[in-house]
């Protein structure tokens, strides 16, 4: 039971009143557009979560107005760009494209402003398809009937292929890949402890689902499963400082080994494979003192928390291999320069326990002679762009001069690891007009150069990837400790890797190409892989 006295008490109440106002509203016979430009919203209990000084020029009451009319609706945010006309009636200078709006729910909306919305829309929308009158504009009562509280925009969602399995299949599909993903970690608390391990995974699988921090996911958790199911938020905490940051790199190697033995197989996964390494960043706003995880960002005005992944790219299944935490040095620590070859030798390493590795793909961050060896020592191949200093605008000149737009130059690593033969590059860019230079240690000649180059642009399925994985996994929190800020991105690349998985599983279930994008939304997914782990009844 809430407080009557408590702040969400108060804003789910005024929530029910605008609700009701604008049911009241509509059945007086008012449009939907003039209803919900008229109804009263109270703010008193809602933050914006932009301050003052945000450039957004959205007024926060405009985009209010603007989501309800959404949630009532259904509209996804490709179609509410489009309904321009809402722009004046709401308050608005125009209806902002689908990014801003993806924005506004998941960073400017907290949970109280996203509580507000859901309730006051689902109320109208039931409302009306029990007493009327029939509105063609109001989404069907199903849709918010036991929804969740979040509305998910989900750009990979292709629902032209939904209806080729059916729920009961995609459940069983999911609750495999669960099975096979969360083993790998133990927290090494006693048998005796009040909640299982799978208790705290089903409750971080919540949060990544909802897209919330820990007290706020703890508390919405236990408000749907019962009081006494779920940790509290300070429980969940403690229990995630269980894991070293050692333990959790085991640990996600071997939830990687036991999700690829489902797939065992498939014979795309006993070929060499593609593989692309990058360094993704986890912003961070806090006090930096003490602080040795933190990295300083364009020249530390900027702080966050880095992470290096490998990830599989090309033909195969898009999936992480390994993780591998990155401690640079910055103005706040006294830790050592960043090594980055020392990185590029655990992710490959670890990878290569699980797949062969052809080639390794990465950007101009691992642009170094260090990390050439590095790979060249691992027995793999490597193609990476190369930043253009004086040596390599002189070789451009002269090709200009001679008139050629390829060159392929021979030349060779010597450094304390090793030595071997490599090649430079020069090829056509593909970002409007100039030339690129890529390393490689492969013998390409220069009639093969542009279009083995081409190659590099597979590497941008890492950045769809990662925005997968912060977008539809990754639970917020603002914890100072880093075992917890780890174990938050690494169970979220854990989801990411079940949700492809799971997709992989369910198409390869019928006869059809795998080239389709997925027919499991991540926030699908995600959802499926908690209630599997609800024990039954």
């Amino acid at each position: 039971m809430l407080d009557p006295h408590s702040e969400r008490a108060c804003r789910i109440t005024n929530a029910y009143k605008t609700g009701i106002e604008l049911r009241d509203t509509l059945q007086d016979g008012v449009c939907l557009r003039a209803a919900v430009s008229a109804v009263t919203i109270s703010t008193d209990e809602l933050e914006d979560g932009y301050p003052e000084w945000h450039p957004a020029p959205d007024s926060f009451r405009g985009m209010l107005r603007l989501f309800i009319y959404r949630e009532i609706t259904g509209e996804s945010y490709r179609t509410l760009e489009t309904l321009q006309e809402l722009a004046e009636a709401f308050g608005l200078e125009h209806v902002p494209d689908e990014s801003v709006l993806s924005r506004t729910w998941r960073n400017r909306f907290d949970d109280s402003v996203r509580e507000y919305v859901t309730v006051t829309a689902h109320l109208v929308v039931k409302e009306l398809h029990d007493y009327g009158p029939s509105i063609s504009a109001i989404r069907p009562k199903e849709e918010v009937t036991g929804s969740k509280p979040e509305s998910v925009e989900d750009d990979y969602q292709d629902e032209s292929m939904g209806g080729e399995f059916s729920d009961e299949q995609i459940r069983q599909t999911t609750r495999l890949a669960r099975d096979h993903g969360f083993d790998g970690f133990d927290s090494g608390r006693a048998q005796n402890a009040s909640y299982e391990d799978t208790q705290f995974f089903e409750l971080q699988t919540f949060m990544g689902m909802v897209g919330c921090g820990t007290a706020q996911g703890a508390a919405r958790f236990q408000f749907r499963r019962g009081e006494d199911y779920g940790p509290h938020g300070d429980t969940h905490l403690r229990a995630v400082k269980q894991f070293e940051p050692t333990e959790l790199v085991e640990g996600f190697d071997q939830a990687t080994d036991r999700l690829l033995s489902a797939i065992a197989d498939e014979a795309s996964f006993r070929r060499p494979v593609t593989a692309a390494i990058d360094i993704t960043t986890v912003p961070y706003y806090g006090d930096v003192e003490g602080m040795t995880m933190v990295s300083g960002m364009h020249g530390d005005e900027e702080r966050a928390f880095k992470f290096a992944t490998l990830s599989v790219v090309g033909e195969n299944i898009p999936l992480v291999l390994a993780i591998e935490p990155v401690r640079e040095s910055s103005g706040w620590d006294e830790n050592p320069s960043n090594q980055v070859h020392r990185v590029v030798r655990r992710l490959v390493s670890r990878a290569k326990e699980h797949v062969p590795i052809e080639t390794v793909l990465c950007d101009r961050e691992f642009d170094s002679m260090q990390v050439y060896q590095t790979l060249a020592n691992l027995n793999v191949n490597y193609l990476i762009p190369k930043r253009i200093s004086s040596t390599e605008r002189e070789a451009i000149q002269r090709m200009e001069a001679d008139g050629h737009d390829v060159a392929v130059e021979n030349a060779s690593v010597d450094v304390e690891a090793g030595s071997h033969a490599m090649r430079f590059l020069y090829v056509p860019s593909t970002n409007g007009g100039g030339t690129a230079v890529f390393a490689t240690n492969l013998r390409i000649r220069p009639e093969e150069a542009e279009s083995f180059c081409r190659r590099y642009s597979q590497r941008w399925q890492i950045e769809n990837e990662y925005k997968s994985i912060k977008r539809d996994f990754l639970a917020k929190t603002s914890s100072k400790d880093y075992r917890v800020r780890l174990f938050y991105f690494v169970f979220a690349v854990l989801l990411y890797n079940i949700w492809r998985l799971t997709d992989f599983l369910l198409k390869a279930g019928v006869d059809a190409e795998m080239d389709y994008p997925p027919v499991l939304t991540a926030g699908e997914c995600v959802e499926l892989v908690a209630s599997a782990m609800i024990p039954p009844d």
